[in-house]
C-alpha cells in the first residue's frame, strides 16, 4: 500500500523564547523540519504534506522542495484540527503516517516496525516507556490490547500512573484516518481537537489498534526547549559518530566532535578534539585531523594532516598534504599533492602544484602557484587594486624570499628568485634574481619623539 505522510510543523514554540519558529531550530546545523523531511523521502513516501502556521514563510523558504505539499493551520485548535487541514489530499487507498517538525530523531529502522506492522484495516501507535511519564498521554491498555489514549490534564489517578505513553506518531488507512478526524470533538480540559482520540474511534469502529514501543525515548523526544534541543544535539551527534566508528574512523573523544552535515570518511582516519565539520566534507584514507579545527564543505586527500586551529571552508587537497597550525583556506583554495601550508597562512582562490611551500604569516589570493615553489615568510599577494581582483602566476621551482609584495596582475618566471624585502611589479624573468629595495638612508640628526608632559 502507498505511503502518505503528513508533518506537523504549525507549532510556535513558545518556550524556545526565540524569534525563529520551532521547527526551523538548528540541530546538526540544519532545520529540525529537515531531518524529519529526509526521514519521510527515505520511506518512499508518495506525498508528503507539511502542516504550517506559526512563522509560515520563513518555514516555506527555509525547507521549499518540489515533493512537498503544504496546509495552513491558520488557528491552532489541537494535533487533530492540524491534520485534518491536510486529510484532503491524501488518497483513501493509502497508509497515513503522522509525524512531528519537533520530532527530529526518529529512526527509519523504528517506522518501519511501525509500518510493518499496520495491516490494510488497522490502526498503529508508536509508544514508549518512560520512568516519568509526567506531561504525556498515557496509553491505556486491556488485556494487553490497545483501547484509549488518554492526555494527562483527563487523566485519572489510575491511567496517570501508567508509563507507557503516546508519542503521537501514528499510521491508519487514509479513508479511515480521514473518517475519524471529522468526528473528533474539543469536549476536554484543553478544548482542543485531540489526534490521539482517533485511537479509541478506531476500537468503537473494532478496528485493530496497535501499539509498537520505540526501544529508545531519545529518538521519539519532542524539542520544546533551549535545554531539549542541547540534548538532541548531542543524542544525534553521538549516533553519527557511532556510525563513523563502526566504519573504522578513530576519535580522540567521540563527544567532543560536531558534524552539522554529511562526513565521509576512508580507513585510518583519525580525528582529535573539538573538530566541527559542516556542510559535505570527505577526509581520505589515512587522514588526521587534530584539535580545534572548522572544516567546511571541503575534501582532503589520503594522509594529509591538519593541524591545530584551523579553518577550512571549500577547499580541496590532494594527498600528503600538511595545513597549518593556525591556517586558513578559504573557498577555491586547491591543493596538490605534498602542499605545506604553515602557521598563520591564508589561501583563497589558488591553485598551488605538487611540493610547493608556504610556511609563514602569508597571503595568496587569486594566484596559480607552479611545482616545487617556496614562498617566504610575510609575503603577500596584492590581488585587489580597490576595484578589481588580478590574478598572480607563478612557475615551477620558484624561490621567493621573506617579505615580498607581488602586485598583480604579474608572472614570475620558472626558476626564479626573488629578494627578500621587494615590491614586484612586473614580470620576472626565469631563472634569474628579482629584487627591488628603495636605497638605505640614515638621517644624520634625526631625535627620537618625546612624551610631552601633562
Amino acid at each position: 500500500m502507498a505511503l502518505s505522510t503528513i508533518i506537523l510543523a504549525a507549532g510556535q514554540g513558545k518556550r524556545m523564547r526565540s524569534n525563529m519558529p520551532k521547527v526551523l531550530q538548528p540541530l546538526a546545523g540544519r532545520p529540525l523540519l529537515s531531518h524529519v523531511l529526509d526521514t519521510a523521502r527515505a520511506l518512499n513516501a508518495a506525498d508528503i504534506a507539511v502542516v504550517y502556521g506559526h512563522g509560515g514563510e520563513a518555514v516555506q523558504a527555509a525547507c521549499a522542495a518540489d515533493d512537498l505539499r503544504w496546509a495552513l493551520q491558520a488557528e491552532q485548535l489541537g494535533t487533530g484540527h492540524a491534520v485534518l487541514q491536510a486529510a484532503p489530499g491524501i488518497p483513501d487507498d493509502h497508509q497515513a503516517l503522522v509525524l512531528y517538525g519537533d520530532v527530529p530523531l526518529l529512526t527509519i529502522a523504528t517506522l518501519r516496525r511501525l509500518i510493518d506492522a499496520t495491516a490494510t484495516d488497522a490502526l498503529s501507535v508508536l509508544t514508549v516507556d518512560l520512568k516519568d511519564p509526567t506531561g504525556y498521554g498515557r496509553i491505556i491498555r486491556v488485556a494487553g490490547e490497545v483501547v484509549a489514549s488518554v492526555e494527562e490534564k483527563d487523566a485519572t489517578v489510575e491511567q496517570r500512573a501508567v508509563t507507557e505513553i503516546n508519542t503521537g506518531v501514528m499510521i491508519a488507512p487514509g479513508a479511515r484516518l480521514k473518517s475519524w478526524l471529522g468526528a473528533l470533538r474539543n469536549d476536554n480540559a484543553q478544548g482542543e481537537y485531540y489526534l490521539t482520540d482517533v485511537i479509541s474511534m478506531a476500537v468503537s469502529d473494532g478496528v485493530t489498534v496497535n501499539g509498537i514501543k520505540a526501544d529508545d525515548r531519545t529518538e521519539v523526544m519532542g524539542i520544546n526547549d533551549k535545554k531539549q534541543l542541547a540534548e538532541a544535539e548531542r543524542a544525534l551527534q553521538a549516533r553519527l559518530v557511532a556510525e563513523l566508528m563502526a566504519q573504522g574512523v578513530g576519535f580522540a573523544d567521540p563527544a567532543r566532535v560536531d558534524i552539522r552535515g554529511k562526513l565521509t570518511c576512508g580507513k585510518d582516519v583519525f580525528i582529535d578534539i573539538n573538530a566541527i565539520f559542516e556542510g559535505e566534507v570527505t577526509l581520505g584514507d589515512g587522514t588526521r585531523i587534530e584539535s580545534n579545527n572548522l572544516i567546511r564543505d571541503s575534501r582532503l586527500g589520503p594522509g594529509s594532516v591538519v593541524h591545530s586551529n584551523c579553518h577550512i571552508e571549500g577547499a580541496t587537497s590532494g594527498s600528503d598534504c600538511e595545513i597549518g597550525p593556525f591556517a586558513r583556506l578559504r573557498p577555491g583554495a586547491a591543493l596538490a599533492n605534498k602542499v605545506k601550508i604553515g602557521n598563520f597562512v591564508e589561501v583563497k582562490k589558488s591553485t598551488i602544484a605538487d611540493g610547493s611551500k608556504i610556511n609563514h604569516l602569508t597571503y595568496i589570493g587569486d594566484a596559480d602557484i607552479g611545482t616545487g615553489v617556496n614562498v617566504g615568510a610575510g609575503t603577500i599577494t596584492c590581488n585587489y587594486d580597490g576595484a578589481n581582483k588580478h590574478k598572480t602566476t607563478i612557475g615551477d621551482g620558484v624561490f621567493i624570499g621573506s617579505g615580498v609584495n607581488l602586485v598583480a596582475p604579474i608572472d614570475i618566471g620558472k626558476g626564479a628568485t626573488i629578494g627578500a624585502g621587494s615590491t614586484i611589479t612586473k614580470p620576472a624573468p626565469e631563472g634569474q634574481l628579482t629584487l627591488e629595495r628603495s636605497k638605505q638612508i640614515t638621517v644624520s640628526g634625526w631625535k627620537k619623539p618625546v612624551k610631552k608632559g601633562k
